[in-house]
């Protein structure tokens, strides 16, 4: 008789445990990465008595690294760019190769808004710290460039004493808020939330709970879509609803750089005094859930998109609002995209005036000009809009044709042609560390020429078409969602040369035409080549399009060798 075998227990297969994500709220508390390892060393918001009573006597050589490149940022300081660093060595030299000894500085400024009285005090500022740089971002700040870390603490004596602040301005936390430059006063507004935004930096901004998030966080608030909410972690956007009246739409996980994402609605309503609260909530769902191990996840977008709309609203009215939200409908899409340029009437009779600088490139000098033409037209209020455009309010009817006058002879037209009406940049390799190409000079080159060679077609430009450039991947001039997007890289030219230009992306857009259009693949051009191309496909669009068809649709639809 046999002995009985005994039999081998199967292996029971190894489950290969899933990675953290550096989720607070699941207990990962541990710093992951250099950036999370300093905030957790340091609250960033603390740099500022370093700064005020250590590095401004001691200069430049005093600062330590880990606030220099690192927190310096919640107060809205990065250190520029070194002159003459070609754009093919920004990935192949180290951070303290790259620095300058002088800084580009952020203004906050929530909704743009602005006295002239505050303007004079931006303009002061600029031609006495910054060489007379400034420049309208399309986050509604200004940025100067220049700045010696010895004047830092005067600069801010001087904006806190005029109601401004460089807090939070950039860094990992709650980043300027963008709202509508002609708030309270448009005729096409659903609801003013101005009220929201002052209430949201009152309770907030400068709060230590929320100076350490995972990323940026963007937000945007306005009655009218005006705001580019598609684009920002958490957007507030007017909304009348059939039962509660007006009030606004709550939109969440949108963004660029380069992993671009639309935003999505939740699908609640919420009225003027609940958004706050319910900011707050947004936002604390973020810190606590945000992905921190790795920063290029770190945006509350990948959030969004692994959790879906609906557990990150079941997610915010259980463990943070301990409410519902009301269910409420989807905000009607403008025709056209809403820039202020122009003259416009007033709810009150009055008249408020938009005007373009080329890609937001202005001075001190232009500021304070244009604080003195305000006042004298009447007014003493002037917005900053997300277009890198400019906005005088409350203009009486009989002054509005000396305002224009006076903005014009400053290189601020109110009624521009369609390449500088829809022409953005960012800082590109003049000042950013991070840039490949050059921009804002490209961008006014650009226009000069356009205005010459298109103007025999400029009349049948019914839309701006928009044309961003960007000195990098990170799309800080939104390149993804303008008709004509540049994003700089080198390129190799016709003799083999490695030289400055552009990847294309063409048709992207918000409102109607929401979405990140057509990336030709392997489409590059250079920097040398731009203008000719820009031309040659916007006398194609023209040439080709249907009655009516805006260039994002005649874009998806073209024959590639039309778009080359």
């Amino acid at each position: 008789m046999s002995s009985p075998t005994r039999e081998t227990p199967a292996r029971t297969p190894r489950v290969k445990q899933k990675r953290g994500e550096g989720q607070w709220a699941l207990g990962y508390r541990e710093p992951l990465n250099p950036n999370e390892r300093s905030k957790k060393d340091d609250n960033p918001l603390n740099v500022r008595a370093r700064i005020e009573n250590i590095y401004a006597r001691g200069g430049f050589d005093s600062i330590d690294p880990g606030d220099l490149r690192g927190r310096f940022r919640w107060f809205g300081l990065y250190t520029q760019r070194k002159p003459g660093i070609d754009g093919g060595r920004t990935a192949t030299l180290e951070p303290e190769e790259l620095d300058d000894r002088y800084f580009m500085l952020r203004v906050r400024l929530d909704g743009g808004a602005l006295t002239t009285e505050q303007l004079a005090v931006l303009a002061e500022i600029s031609q006495t710290h910054a060489r007379d740089t400034a420049d309208i971002t399309d986050r509604q700040n200004i940025q100067y460039h220049w700045i010696r870390i010895e004047d830092v603490p005067t600069i801010w004596a001087k904006l806190e004493k005029a109601g401004m602040t460089t807090m939070e301005a950039c860094g990992d936390s709650p980043r300027v808020i963008l709202g509508s430059p002609v708030a309270g006063i448009a005729a096409d507004e659903i609801i003013d939330g101005t009220p929201a935004i002052d209430e949201i930096k009152r309770r907030y901004i400068g709060d230590p709970r929320y100076s350490n998030l995972p990323r940026k966080f963007k937000t945007a608030v306005s009655g009218q879509q005006d705001v580019v909410h598609e684009i920002n972690d958490v957007a507030f956007v007017g909304v009348n609803h059939p039962e509660h009246g007006p009030g606004f739409d709550v939109w969440v996980g949108g963004g660029l750089s380069t992993n671009p994402m639309i935003g999505q609605r939740l699908g609640a309503w919420v009225s003027l005094d609940e958004v706050p609260d319910v900011w707050e909530g947004v936002i604390s769902v973020f810190r606590d859930y945000g992905y921190r191990r790795l920063r290029a996840r770190a945006r509350i977008k990948f959030l969004v998109k692994d959790w879906g709309v609906a557990k990150f609203r079941q997610v915010l009215e259980d463990e943070y609002l301990k409410r519902k939200l009301a269910d409420g409908p989807a905000p009607e899409v403008p025709a056209t995209q809403i820039d202020h340029v122009g003259v416009h009437p007033q709810i009150d009779g009055k008249f408020y005036v938009g005007a373009a600088p080329v890609a937001g490139r202005v001075s001190g000098a232009t500021l304070l000009a244009v604080a003195k033409a305000a006042e004298r037209a009447g007014s003493n209020r002037v917005r900053l809009t997300p277009h890198q455009k400019l906005v005088v309010l409350d203009v009486p009817e009989a002054e509005v044709g000396g305002l224009k006058t006076e903005l014009a002879d400053l290189g601020l037209q109110t009624e521009p042609s369609p390449w500088r009406r829809g022409i953005m940049a960012c800082t590109g390799l003049e000042f950013c560390k991070l840039a490949i190409v050059e921009t804002k000079a490209r961008a006014i080159e650009l226009v000069t020429d356009l205005e010459k060679r298109l103007a025999d077609i400029q009349a049948e430009i019914e839309n701006p078409v928009t044309v961003h450039l960007n000195g990098c991947p990170n799309s800080c001039a939104r390149v993804q969602t303008a008709d004509i997007g540049l994003k700089g890289q080198i390129v190799t030219d016709d003799d083999g040369n490695q030289v400055e230009g552009f990847q294309v992306h063409l048709g992207g857009g918000l409102g109607l035409d929401a979405g990140f259009g057509r990336k030709l693949r392997g489409h590059k051009v250079t920097a040398s080549e731009l203008t000719a191309y820009v031309e040659r496909v916007v006398r194609a669009y023209v040439s080709g399009r249907e009655p009516g068809e805006r260039f994002p649709q005649w874009v998806l639809r073209a024959d590639e060798g039309l778009l080359q």
